[in-house]
């Protein structure tokens, strides 16, 4: 299947909304502790016909510093956000040469943005997470944020917009909460003890807006309903390490992605008595980054400190040439 050798270890990766060659990948030197960072678009497209040809990289960006997650726009289909350890939201757009970007640039966050998310209902805002404790509501046609959300008590890891709810969305903290915010209201709607140690990545079910999944440095994944979060509706549990991230699948109700520092991506089926549907061995260091596309259905993509990017149809090993 096709796979690409980053510049530095990957830190997340997402699929195009609008063209299903095209993805966005986040890398940072040093695993991020120091150097600098690189803003990737892949294209499947680009490389030609045949099975397991290298994607092309047709824009990349260096910055100055780490770079830890990204995001398309909804609305535009060249524009992307990145998420920066120097506190930085930096707005690009990959249709522009290097040289005019990044094409806006917010320095509000006092430390380092680990996690975006752009409104898919909406269209037309994203959130930042920071280890400031706090979150950030932006606009691209805005120079400042709209409003800063705060509540948590410890690092923001990530944020996840409802896929139904346009004004709702949700955090993952290392204070061991998930939060549910509404953006017309300054405090959470609902704080969630999700685990015993800190939650590092949320998603919301694409098919039931009630329905909540949280990651942790415990090893496991737990499904909550969040009008009735008492107790989980679901844990899995069959990581080795801390889950990094989780995502809901956007054509299979029930279905998840997760990735681990035990090196591996996990798909499960929540709802199923035997709930792991396959794990996949391809990377050789910690998995950071996942995504499925909206796009093409089983269509499946991870990025790791190992610096490949994978792409693969479910079910097809990601090794395969």
């Amino acid at each position: 299947m096709p796979a690409f050798k980053a510049p530095a270890p990957g830190f997340s990766v997402r699929f195009s909304p609008f063209h299903e060659n095209r993805l966005l990948a986040a890398a940072s030197q040093h695993f991020g502790l120091v150097g600098n960072g690189h803003l990737i678009v892949l294209d499947l497209a680009a490389a030609g016909p045949g099975p397991g040809v290298a994607p092309v990289p047709v824009f990349s960006f260096p910055t100055s510093d780490a770079l830890f997650d990204c995001a398309w726009s909804e609305s535009h289909e060249s524009l992307c956000a990145a998420a920066s350890g120097d506190g930085s939201v930096r707005l690009f757009d990959s249709a522009l040469p290097p040289a005019q970007n990044p094409v806006r640039l917010f320095r509000e966050h006092a430390r380092e943005v680990h996690g975006l998310d752009w409104n898919p209902v909406r269209r037309d805002a994203f959130v930042s997470a920071s280890w400031d404790d706090t979150l950030k509501l932006w606009s691209p046609d805005r120079p400042a944020s709209v409003r800063t959300f705060r509540g948590h008590e410890y690092c923001l890891y990530a944020a996840a917009w409802s896929a139904r709810h346009p004004d709702v969305f949700a955090s993952a903290s290392g204070d061991r909460t998930a939060r549910v915010w509404d953006v017309r209201d300054p405090a959470p709607t609902l704080v969630l003890p999700a685990h015993d140690h800190e939650v590092l990545s949320l998603d919301w079910d694409k098919y039931d807006p009630s329905i909540l999944a949280t990651a942790s440095v415990d090893k496991s994944i737990r499904v909550w309903d969040v009008r009735s979060p008492r107790a989980p509706v679901a844990q899995l549990a069959g990581h080795g390490y801390a889950v990094k991230r989780v995502r809901f699948s956007p054509h299979r109700q029930g279905m998840l992605m997760s990735c681990s520092y035990d090196m591996t991506v996990c798909m499960w089926d929540y709802r199923a008595e035997d709930a792991l549907l396959a794990r996949y061995n391809h990377h050789t260091e910690f998995v950071a980054g996942i995504d499925m596309s909206v796009l093409v259905d089983g269509l499946l993509a991870s990025t790791g400190w190992d610096e490949m990017v994978y792409i693969w149809p479910f079910g097809t090993d990601p090794r395969a040439m």
